[in-house]
């Protein structure tokens, strides 16, 4: 097994090999010895990987409802099949990024982060310092299915190297476009119903049945205990950046939208400040916002769709049953993009798409990175792919005759969005289940059919025409804008919430910009555009 140690692997061992000759200590041939035994139990093609048992750690976020790892049906086999045994060291998601950092800062790292979450500039600069290996020379001798994938691909290898030619984080994809608008806005039409209201096609109309849904109990118990309208403030699919469009100029999460080749930074924008005056004075003024909106997580806001008492009149998120439950849905129906004071009826295209680039990253620190490549390059084959995004089969998946995997019902009482949670380590997992495997390899699952079906119906079209893609940047350019970016827009995120809550965005608006101007966001726009200059004129190639 010649080409074992070498790559990225060869590397460390040459290292130790220096040492140990160096410090004259005689252990030259003790490791000569056991290099030898680890050759002799690693298994370079099929399974298991290695004959005895050998253990790697690694460190992984872990949704609310998700068990730890070592007890999810899906590593428990990968573990019987390969004879590779992890270590798990799993942190709750809410959690992970904070832990994630004092990990790398304080050099305890494991063999490699798992839904590792890597950003652009933490691949670039742990990959410059050798904090994170580079595993194109490892894909290629280690990783049949990856590199059969990259192969087939260019366009996803081409997203995954970084500009100095190294591949330093593995890709995580689901290629089904269900991300282009994730802002997907409900309303209780049991209650409008009730209240003899049509669903509402302008923002005035939303206004007024929000109101209606304070004062007119429409849940006839007899208490104002009514919700109108709540959400997460700047959370994926939690957030009301959609409803900024019925000003002309949807909003999202990064506040940065593309016009006809331009960059634009929304929350400067006249369509901007006007949005939030109108959600102070006619929405949280009049008590038609949950104030729980501004603070509350993920388990307190799905919680409030399941109260004995029906009190949820109106909320933003992706999946209407995960919020109020199967029985209870049936009362909610979407809203399509609502018309503004001056026509306008616009819904934003979110930026990104494509292949995520830091699913999993192996760590200087890993003595055994042919047999970690092996140990991952398992969940790159096209069927355990689409297991560990959406679950294991015979738990959620059964194989139908023409060997696609199809959904089995699910545990009554039980949400897709919850299951899933339970039962696979999700979304931001490696994988990759690119379009030609939909339908072929795998459906997707019901509740992504649905969504599809109501992006087309409800948003498509009303969507913006052009998105920031997913650029990685050069390593310059990455500094910069982790040096502006990060509090920049902590501080417009804080002003947005204070501006709805408070009030005053008129009175505060100039010393608002002169802050954001002193942030520095002139400089950061125009790496922006610079980015997106250089990529458009890279498509024309």
């Amino acid at each position: 097994m010649k080409s074992l140690f070498k790559g990225a692997g060869i590397v460390m061992l040459a290292g130790a090999f220096a040492v140990s000759g160096c410090s004259g200590n005689g252990n030259g041939a003790n490791n000569q010895s056991g290099n030898q035994n680890q050759e002799a139990n690693f298994n370079q093609t099929g399974l298991p990987i290695v004959k005895e048992a050998v253990t790697l750690r690694m460190v992984s976020p872990k949704a609310a409802l998700a068990p730890e790892f070592p007890e999810m049906e899906i590593f428990k086999r990968l573990e019987k099949d390969t004879n590779v045994k992890i270590n798990w060291e799993n942190i709750p998601d809410t959690d992970y990024t904070e832990k994630k950092n004092l990990l790398l800062a304080s050099g305890d790292l494991p063999d490699a982060f798992y839904a590792a979450g890597f950003t652009d500039y933490e691949l670039i600069n742990y990959g410059k310092d050798g904090t994170i290996i580079p595993l194109e020379d490892l894909i290629d001798q280690y990783a049949p299915n990856l590199k059969a994938l990259l192969d087939r691909r260019p366009d996803i290898k081409s997203s995954i190297t970084a500009p100095d030619g190294h591949i330093y984080g593995l890709p995580s994809y689901e290629e089904n476009n269900l991300g282009t608008n994730p802002f997907f806005h409900v309303i209780n039409k049991a209650w409008l119903d009730k209240l003899g209201l049509k669903v509402p096609q302008t923002l005035d109309e939303y206004t007024e049945a929000l109101l209606a849904f304070k004062t007119q109990d429409p849940n006839g118990n007899g208490k104002q205990d009514e919700i109108p309208l709540s959400f997460m403030h700047m959370q994926w699919c939690m957030d009301i950046a959609g409803l900024f469009g019925a000003f002309g100029l949807p909003d999202n999460l990064e506040h940065r939208v593309v016009r006809d080749g331009k960059v634009i930074f929304t929350a400067t924008q006249p369509e901007y400040k006007e949005a939030l005056n109108y959600f102070h004075e006619k929405w949280y003024k009049q008590g038609l916002i949950d104030p729980e909106s501004f603070t509350q997580d993920a388990a307190q806001y799905l919680a409030k769709g399941k109260t004995t008492d029906e009190t949820l009149g109106s909320y933003i998120w992706w999946e209407v049953e995960e919020v109020v439950g199967t029985e209870r849905s049936k009362d909610y129906v979407l809203l399509s993009p609502l018309k503004g004071p001056k026509g306008d009826q616009i819904i934003g295209r979110a930026n990104g798409g494509g292949p995520g680039r830091g699913a999993f990253v192996i760590t200087k620190e890993n003595s055994n990175p042919e047999i970690t490549m092996r140990w991952i390059d398992q969940q790159y084959e096209p069927y355990m792919a689409a297991q560990i995004h959406w679950g294991p089969l015979d738990v959620v998946f059964k194989k139908d005759e023409n060997g696609k995997l199809v959904n089995l019902p699910l545990p009554e009482g039980a949400s897709a969005g919850e299951f899933r949670q339970k039962v696979a380590p999700g979304a931001g997992g490696p994988g990759v289940i690119t379009i030609q495997d939909l339908g072929k390899i795998v459906d997707l699952e019901p509740r992504a059919q649905q969504r599809a079906k109501d992006l087309e119906q409800y948003y498509d079209p009303y969507m913006e025409k052009e998105n920031y893609p997913n650029i990685f940047f050069e390593p310059e350019e990455l500094d910069k804008i982790n040096k502006i970016e990060p509090e920049l827009i902590k501080y417009v995120n804080t002003q947005r919430g204070r501006f709805i809550v408070d009030g005053g965005a008129d009175k505060g608006w100039d010393s608002y910009l002169k802050t954001l101007d002193k942030m520095g966001l002139n400089e950061l726009m125009e790496i922006y555009q610079t980015g997106l200059d250089r990529y458009n004129a890279n498509l024309k190639k």
